[in-house]
């Protein structure tokens, strides 16, 4: 056995676990704590919206239904993903505290994709829900019932449990014992594998793994079934019952195009080309926290439904509010 193979079983037989990794965040951005206030701004308006919008789910009867038990889902999801990943990022580059503990590098990672791949396979749901309503009108109430639904998210919930949990755990594996400094504004699988000095070649194929299940089916799945809606739709012969069941996909097709574009473009752009570290974060972070933002406004401002139980609330409200309490 030579000198360099020796070195490398006594590598790979050495298992460093560091104690601590570094975040890199922005490198020589002028005035970069202004967008960090910026994504503490978003971040108030995506709780605000989105606990607004389960409360009116959750409070009106009227829409315990399958297609609000799925928005509910997403509005949940959206508000835990922007919970898991702003605040840290806040605490992390506004206060210059760049240095994160293993274990909880680990945490951070797993709940940011955890809810990342949950908001992307409830936007499947929501495209199944659009499918059946429209290609399968008469029978739309028999197939998507509260149970069928509740089952079809719990197994959303479990099985993106599942991956990123195996995801992370494969992480444990890999020795870490050179540079430290994750080039990323957080824990991202794939700037921290990449730092190991031994193989991780499993950590490697489990990413593409996941970049596939979170981004590449849930978009595939989503096209095929508004191929299949515009077949249906090209069959119905008036024109305004055919814009009336379009306008019924607005909303979806909105919260899928603020969602995926921008994450399948970032991707395909730093495969083809060269993206500026800085860049490549603004994105990133954008990416992450716009469509927890502006699912619920989507939802509320052109949703009638939503609107008209947000008015009748507020009616209620303030009759309440009028009315004298009986002793």
């Amino acid at each position: 056995m030579g000198p360099e193979e020796k070195a490398a079983t006594i590598l790979n037989a050495t298992f460093v676990r560091p104690a601590k990794f570094y975040l890199s965040g922005f490198s020589n951005m002028p005035h970069e704590k202004y967008y960090y206030v910026f994504l503490g701004l978003i971040y108030i308006m995506t709780v605000l919206g989105n606990c607004l919008l389960m409360s009116v789910i959750y409070l009106v009867r009227t829409l315990h239904t399958p297609k609000f038990m799925i928005v509910f889902s997403l509005a949940l999801a959206d508000l835990c993903g922007s919970t898991a990943l702003i605040p840290k990022v806040l605490d992390t580059f506004l206060f210059d505290r760049n240095e994160i503990v293993y274990e909880a590098c680990l945490s951070y990672m797993f709940f940011v994709w955890f809810f990342g791949s949950v908001q992307s396979w409830t936007l499947v749901t929501m495209a199944y829900d659009r499918f059946i309503a429209i290609c399968f009108p008469l029978r739309y109430h028999s197939i998507v019932t509260k149970p069928a639904i509740a089952v079809i998210l719990l197994f959303v919930w479990i099985f993106s449990l599942t991956l990123l949990a195996l995801a992370v755990k494969l992480l444990d594996r890999l020795s870490f014992c050179g540079s430290l400094l994750i080039q990323s504004f957080f824990c991202d699988h794939g700037p921290v594998y990449r730092l190991a000095c031994n193989d991780n070649s499993l950590n490697y194929t489990i990413a593409n793994v996941v970049f596939s299940v979170i981004m590449c089916i849930p978009l595939i799945l989503i096209a095929l079934t508004y191929v299949c809606i515009g077949i249906a739709l090209s069959r119905i012969a008036s024109g305004v019952e055919r814009l009336k069941a379009l306008k019924t996909c607005t909303s979806h097709l909105i919260l899928v195009a603020i969602f995926f574009l921008p994450l399948v473009g970032t991707n395909l752009a730093a495969l083809t080309s060269y993206i500026h570290a800085n860049a490549r974060i603004i994105n990133s972070t954008l990416t992450h926290t716009i469509p927890a933002l502006l699912n619920p406004i989507i939802y509320s401002l052109k949703t009638e439904e939503v609107l008209n139980s947000i008015r009748r609330l507020c009616k209620n409200i303030r009759l309440r509010t009028l009315t004298p309490s009986k002793k």
